[in-house]
């Protein structure tokens, strides 16, 4: 698979992710292309796609804390025709590996917590690729749903982290996607 990872808005990327993005996403959690471009202006967010022949076939969006030395997967999407061939946990490795060539101590997700087969499968996926599920539930005022914080640590002497201190870099981040947009 061919991936590509770009740090600034690309015209000619987004597209390629945007159909993965918005089949995943689009009725329910996608952040407004305003909002991602806002990310990218403040130099906090990558977006990877991956390609099986030319057709995109998997993205990412990612978050970075560089301070924190944090980075959040903030989407994952795999086309519904590709799901179950080994590639979300080949992006995910990718995704590790780029972390820590980078210098991050922990990649981080949320993952929805209401008891569904759809959001248990999200949460067996991420724990096949070495995520741990923490027990904390968050409540955000402004949607409905209820979520748990996965991480995982980058460095052998990296402490267990409880999900209340991991939705402090997850706030971070949303605050910091939102704040002087355009």
């Amino acid at each position: 698979m061919k991936i590509k990872t770009v740090g600034s808005w690309d015209d000619e990327l987004w597209p390629d992710a945007s159909r993965l993005y918005l089949e995943a996403f689009g009725e329910k959690g996608a952040k407004p292309v305003k909002i991602i471009k806002n990310m990218f202006a403040r130099g906090i967010a990558e977006l990877h796609v991956g390609y099986k022949e030319s057709a995109p076939v998997v993205m990412a969006l990612s978050g970075k804390l560089v301070s924190d030395r944090v980075m959040i997967i903030d989407y994952l999407a795999v086309s519904e025709k590709e799901r179950g061939k080994g590639l979300g946990k080949h992006f995910v490795d990718y995704l590790r590996q780029k972390a820590v060539a980078e210098g991050y101590q922990k990649l981080i997700i949320e993952a929805e917590s209401e008891e569904t087969p759809e959001n248990r499968s999200r949460i067996h996926f991420w724990q096949s690729c070495g995520f741990i599920l923490t027990e904390y539930v968050h409540h955000y005022i402004w949607v409905p749903e209820t979520y748990h914080a996965m991480y995982l640590p980058l460095m052998a002497d990296c402490r267990e982290i409880t999900g209340e201190e991991l939705f402090v870099y997850i706030n971070t981040f949303h605050r910091l996607s939102f704040q002087g947009r355009r």
